[in-house]
């Protein structure tokens, strides 16, 4: 499939624009904008602009609002639950963020579960606000059940990612930001645009036997935990998920396991929720809480310079340090744009037309 790149000043404007038509404050647009753009920016193209249609569609039903007064509920010096208001969790996460690193400022460390919010983008942006104040970033988030566990075939547990970020000196952050599931359902949908299988171990038919048809999802068949199978490890990835879903909604409150609601706005929440909608699990610990933050990050160079000189399995190949895809994406799409596959461009194009914003045009 054919695939356009546009500068991220035109993807920003256009983003921007349809939240500010969804009824969103100029402060929250810019900050949903910025969410999605950082995730096309690093290359992580299923959590980017490609999910805008997905949050219109969910504001259309109601289950999005956009003017949401997000709140503590509860909370002591060093944790709090937030109810979220069923705001954009593009929106309702970094409110949360800041409230975890004002109290790690205090006390060392914060802690912040989330109820009643909704699909927060990628983890990893959440978690580098921390980084940017010398501190360590965690960022987990459940999701609609896609997954089924080690030895079932019912999904029961979503792509549930966890994200953890630490600040080095002369190097970028390191940043693991990763689905608990063998493959995101986003790389799927990417699959599906581009009429391409998927590899053996990422999803199960409705029978539980491996499969490399993307659209399996809509027959019955679910996700597999990371892992894929029992001897490959599935249930580590099944305790992963586990932990995410537990710290980011029950808790806080927020609907887990098979309870959790649909990202697509076809598909209907449960009609017996035990919570109320998304949640997610936010952290900030001080790196000084342990020692000198410069003796931190001469360490942690040092670590990643080891890394990379680690001896390769061939010559071509080299250790890479996590989060370093990303960011040689970033600086490559900073210059060249971001590519939209055209199947995306003609779905933002659609919300275009229905909120009478500028379309995207396709250079000759």
């Amino acid at each position: 499939m054919a695939s356009y790149n546009f500068p991220e000043t035109t993807l920003r404007s256009f983003t921007n624009n349809v939240f500010l038509k969804m009824g969103c404050s100029a402060e929250h647009a810019m900050l949903a904008t910025d969410v999605l753009i950082r995730s096309d920016l690093r290359g992580i193209d299923s959590h980017g602009v490609a999910r805008l249609n997905g949050y219109v569609r969910l504001w259309e039903k109601k289950r999005i609002n956009t003017s949401p007064d997000i709140r503590i509920v509860h909370e002591t010096p060093s944790t709090a639950t937030i109810d979220g208001d069923s705001g954009l969790g593009l929106v309702v996460a970094p409110f949360a963020m800041k409230v975890a690193i004002e109290k790690a400022e205090k006390v060392g460390s914060g802690w912040v579960s989330v109820r009643n919010s909704n699909h927060f983008g990628i983890a990893g942006y959440h978690a580098l606000m921390a980084v940017e104040r010398d501190m360590i970033g965690f960022a987990m988030t459940n999701a609609s059940p896609l997954v089924a566990p080690t030895f079932s075939v019912e999904r029961m547990l979503g792509t549930n990612p966890m994200c953890y970020a630490f600040p080095a000196g002369k190097y970028p952050p390191v940043i693991v930001d990763m689905a608990t599931s063998a493959a995101a359902n986003g790389k799927l949908e990417i699959a599906q645009r581009a009429h391409k299988s998927v590899p053996g171990g990422w999803i199960q038919d409705s029978k539980g036997a491996i499969s490399e048809d993307p659209h399996e999802l809509k027959n019955g068949g679910s996700l597999l935990p990371l892992g894929s199978d029992r001897d490959h490890g599935s249930h580590k990835g099944f305790g992963l998920s586990a932990t995410v879903d537990i710290l980011s909604a029950v808790l806080s409150g927020a609907n887990y396991g098979p309870w959790a609601p649909p990202f697509v706005a076809f598909l209907e929440p449960p009609s017996d929720p035990v919570g109320q909608g998304l949640g997610h699990f936010l952290g900030a610990m001080r790196v000084d809480g342990f020692r000198p933050v410069d003796e931190f990050k001469s360490h942690l160079d040092n670590w990643i310079e080891r890394f990379k000189s680690a001896r390769p399995v061939s010559g071509d190949q080299q250790v890479i340090i996590p989060g370093e895809p990303e960011l040689i994406a970033e600086k490559e799409r900073k210059v060249t744009g971001i590519p939209i596959v055209e199947s995306v461009v003609n779905d933002l194009n659609e919300l275009a037309l229905k909120f009478g914003i500028k379309q995207l045009k396709i250079a000759p």
